[in-house]
């Protein structure tokens, strides 16, 4: 990695992760070293890959994962060009030209193009903390909890819920799981019926009861039973929540006073181009663009794309071409290792099993890929 120069402009990534990473990536070997520092910042040292939390957090049956699913950035600039500076943002102050990112710690880091990639904030489980030791310590808690449990109810019969309870079953195929739904049928009406009734067929195979058009709140210590909204009595003694992601855009907050940035549910407002309309020097990618496609991993390589190129071409004072113009939707939900549904939203909508979902992510979460993706 190279020591930013003071001497230079700031081209400043906020967030390591599978939006922000390869952002980063892409502009250390596209932009001008001569005119421009590469900055990195993210609250842990190394890039945690969240599409494999579900089975992080279940249990260490596969204990590789501890190590491979933690990425450090040392190899993730090409050529060195590039600097990696550990913090959380907690603010974004606006100049006429460029602005200055306030940290928790209280320094202060200008920039003259910003690319924000912060990211969701998760219910549940895959809610992990912004130090080491507590991403270690929530593991360990967590896996206890799974591995105490003698019933669980899953919170949430989107991917995460169907993945936690594949992984719940691999480790203990005779605990029962429970998956409580707000809807009619798994997952979102963005997939066809046929797709999502197959998917139920799949978890019900394996023993998994789904519950549907019905939620649950929060489990009282020291209970064995839970009653749903509608008056549904179920046997638990671990709720796992599982309900959706919340964009994580508060440092965004302040700024959003000022101008609006942010929808009503906190997404980020862009252009085509993936820039804030009211601060052109502001790029957002991943989970938090206010654009209407359901929130995946899959999605943000095209985000990525688009946004290092347009920043490569703000910064050179050039028109920015590059424009995001949506993605049909996909989906590959595991059923533990070995099993799983994938739906691909093209000619009839293709729907592939458990072979293809072996194949392509339940057996491997595709944990290299993203490795390589940040130079390993």
């Amino acid at each position: 990695m190279s020591k930013p120069s003071e001497a230079k402009l700031n081209v400043v990534v906020v967030g390591g992760g599978v939006g922000g990473a390869p952002v980063a990536r892409a502009l250390s070997s596209t932009l001008d070293a001569s005119r421009f520092n590469l900055i990195l910042v993210n609250p842990l040292p190394y890039a945690l890959y969240i599409i494999a939390g579900a089975r992080l957090v279940v249990s260490d049956i596969d204990s590789k994962l501890d190590e491979t699913t933690k990425v450090p950035y040392d190899r993730l600039f090409i050529g060195g060009k590039g600097t990696f500076k550990q913090g959380s943002v907690v603010s974004v102050e606006k100049a006429q030209t460029g602005g200055t990112l306030v940290l928790e710690d209280g320094e202060r880091l200008p920039f003259f193009a910003l690319v924000v990639a912060t990211g969701s904030k998760w219910a549940g489980p895959l809610d992990f903390p912004r130090t080491e030791a507590g991403v270690t310590q929530w593991l360990a808690d967590r896996r206890a909890e799974f591995k105490k449990a003698e019933n669980i109810v899953i919170g949430g019969g989107g991917a995460v819920g169907i993945e936690l309870a594949g992984e719940i079953k691999d480790v203990w195929p005779n605990k029962p799981v429970t998956i409580v739904h707000n809807q009619r049928l798994l997952l979102n009406d963005t997939y066809p019926d046929k797709f999502r009734r197959r998917m139920e067929q799949g978890l019900h195979a394996r023993g998994i009861v789904t519950v549907f058009e019905d939620s649950v709140g929060e489990l009282a210590p020291g209970v064995t039973s839970i009653t749903t909204q509608k008056g549904k009595t179920l046997s638990a003694d671990l709720v796992v929540p599982s309900w959706g992601i919340k964009p994580n855009t508060s440092l965004l907050a302040d700024l959003n006073k000022e101008s609006e940035v942010l929808s009503a549910n906190g997404f980020v407002k862009v252009r085509d181009t993936l820039q804030l309309p009211a601060h052109p020097d502001i790029f957002a990618v991943g989970d938090i663009i206010d654009v209407k496609e359901q929130k995946q991993a899959a999605k943000t390589g095209g985000h990525a794309a688009v946004v290092a190129a347009n920043v490569v071409s703000f910064v050179n004072g050039q028109p920015l071409t590059k424009k995001y113009k949506g993605s049909y939707e996909l989906i590959l939900v595991t059923n533990g290792k070995n099993g799983g549904l994938a739906y691909f939203g093209v000619l009839w909508g293709l729907v592939f099993g458990d072979w293809f979902a072996r194949m392509m992510k339940s057996k491997t979460l595709m944990v290299d890929r993203f490795r390589q993706g940040l130079g390993y």
